[in-house]
Order: C-alpha cells, then structure tokens, then sequence
C-alpha cells in the first residue's frame, strides 16, 4: 500500500511517499480502506518535529481519517464489513478520565497514523460516522471537532444564552463556532481577515473583531458584553493571547486550553485567575463516549464540517504547506 512516512529525520522534506505491506486484522482488529483524512495544526507539528522531538522515525503522520471497513479479524463484533468508520484519536480513551496510557495511544505519533491507503486498528479505536456525511466531512471530526465539544460541552457544560469568544477560523474554532449555535449561545469570533470573519458572520458568528485593526481585542469583547465578559473562551493562540483570554471571560468564567499557535511559554501572573475565579481547563481531544455523543448531535442537526480544501494524496505535502500559511478556514482535507 502507498503511504507518506516522515523517515530519517524530521521536516516537511523528509515527508516521503512509499510503501508498506498491505496489513490484515488480527483478533479484534479491523482492516479500513481510507478514503479522506484531515490536517490538524499538530500533524504540521508533528511533522516539523516539535510536538516530540524524540519520536520514533520512521513514521506514518496524520491522526484523523475516516473510510470503510473492508475486512475484521476474529471475535469483533463492535463494527462489521462496510461501516464508514473514523479512527478514533487516543486509541485507548473509551470513556472516564484520561491517564497516561490512554493519552499516550494516539494516531499520528506515537503510534502510525491515517496518511496511508489502508489501516488496521482495534475493533474499540473506531466510531461509526454520520450517513449525511461524505468521507471527508468524516475525517475532520476526530481530533478538532472532539477537542471542540469536549471543551464546551462536557468541560463546559454549555447553556443557550451564554457567549462564547473563538478565537481564530481554524478547524477547532470553527467547530466551537457551530456547537455554540447548535446549543442557542451567542459567539464572537476574532480574526485577522475581514473575509474569514464575514464567512463566520455567515455560519452565525453574532459579533466579530478583526484583531489586528483593533489589537484590544479583550476590551472590544467586555465592551460587546456591556463590561461583564464572556462565559467562555476556546484559547487556541496559547502564550501570546492568554492574558487577554483572561481579561475577556467574566467573573466565575470558563477558559479551554487548546493550542499554542501563538507559543508555549509566556510570564503569566495568577492573580486575574484568583481575583475572578476563573476555570482554567487543558483540553486534550476526548473520549470515544465524547465522540459518540457529539455525532449524534451532528446526526440530529445534519450539521457540515466546514471543509476550507481538498488535496489529493499524491499532494499530502501541499497540504500542509497551506496549513502552514494559515489561509485555511476550517479544516483542510486529503482525498485518497
């Protein structure tokens, strides 16, 4: 089977189509026939080799695909020859808390990816999709749709009438941008792109501010909210809008820590945190449960992932370079 594999060193250039054998299940596993998969900024990461520097190469990237199951090994009986199944993100996490092992079972590093024709998993790492849904909608909601509702809905616990601030346009943001409208909540989304934040406008954004024409964008949204703040905040920028973040939730709020677009590390004092007892939650994907549930809300509401692109395989490379560009609105997709 063809395959991208990052192989001796890490780097957009070391990302390299080959070959592997064609794989078969074993006991409780499955064999999937991939027909999409989708980019999430921590393959770019992962690729570049700052997600973990000390990952096993060679290594097949990519955590989220989706596609049919074609053959199942002995004793499954979760799943059967020709569902349309996505891989789910940990492995190992089917429901409860995470711990360590659970956290550390996840596709695209440590263990091979869906940037690949075929994948076998076990008959527990796959969740049945959507029928409204193509192949490539499927593919983009393991990692940033999960992330997205874990965050507001079970961290969360989201109501109708609250606001919610999203910052940016990327697949997170944007997946927070529809459940919050599915739940009856107001969003405001910031961006850098007056065209990205009319199309946010379009998918139901009640109110938007462009962040680099009006850089206090924190005061903007206490304005927007007549001085209280927000209910919650999805933070994917990290180090460099975290403080402002803090500034933007009201008292007694609720901040979901996604990503580090803007950087890792920062001076961070912890009083705005005390002082209005705020709800700092890091946000790792989710549970098979959480997925489960969040599908059957996508079944009952025939809700769209917004795909931005879609790359054939061949170009798996071209896709991330766009990732890296930053142009994408939503989530950026690869067709097998």
């Amino acid at each position: 089977m063809k395959v991208f594999e990052i192989q001796n060193s890490f780097g957009l250039d070391n990302l390299v189509m080959t070959e592997r054998a064609d794989p078969a299940p074993a006991a409780g596993q499955v064999l999937i026939k991939l027909h999409a998969a989708s980019l999430n900024y921590r393959d770019l990461m992962m690729v570049r080799g700052q997600y973990n520097p000390r990952q096993r190469l060679p290594l097949i990237p990519v955590s989220d695909g989706a596609g049919e199951i074609v053959a199942v090994g002995e004793a499954v009986s979760r799943v059967k020859t020709g569902d349309r199944v996505a891989g789910l993100f940990t492995q190992k996490w089917i429901a409860g808390e995470p711990t360590r092992p659970k956290l550390g079972s996840s596709l695209g590093g440590p263990l091979d990816g869906m940037l690949a024709e075929f994948a076998v998993l076990s008959e527990e790492g796959v969740v049945s999709v959507p029928d409204h849904l193509s192949y490539q909608e499927a593919a983009t909601l393991p990692c940033a749709a999960v992330t997205a509702w874990h965050s507001l809905i079970v961290q969360g616990r989201l109501k109708a009438g609250e606001t919610v601030l999203v910052q940016g346009t990327g697949g997170v943001s944007i997946f927070a941008l529809q459940f919050a409208r599915m739940m009856g909540a107001e969003v405001i989304v910031t961006s850098s792109s007056d065209e990205k934040l009319e199309r946010a406008r379009q998918l139901g954004a009640t109110h938007t501010i462009n962040y680099k024409t009006n850089p206090d964008w924190d005061k903007a949204t206490r304005d927007i909210t007549r001085g209280v703040g927000v209910d919650h905040v999805i933070e994917v920028g990290g180090a460099g809008t975290f403080a402002r973040s803090l500034k933007a939730v009201r008292i007694g709020g609720h901040v979901g820590v996604i990503g580090v677009l803007s950087g890792a590390a920062s001076e961070l004092s912890v009083l705005p945190i005390l002082m209005a007892n705020i709800r700092i939650q890091g946000v790792l994907v989710g549970s098979r449960e959480m997925f489960e549930d969040m599908n059957r809300a996508i079944d009952l509401h025939k809700m769209k992932p917004v795909v931005d692109r879609v790359f054939p395989f061949e170009e798996a490379r071209e896709a991330f370079l766009h990732m890296q560009s930053a142009a994408h609105f939503g989530k950026i997709c690869i067709q097998f």
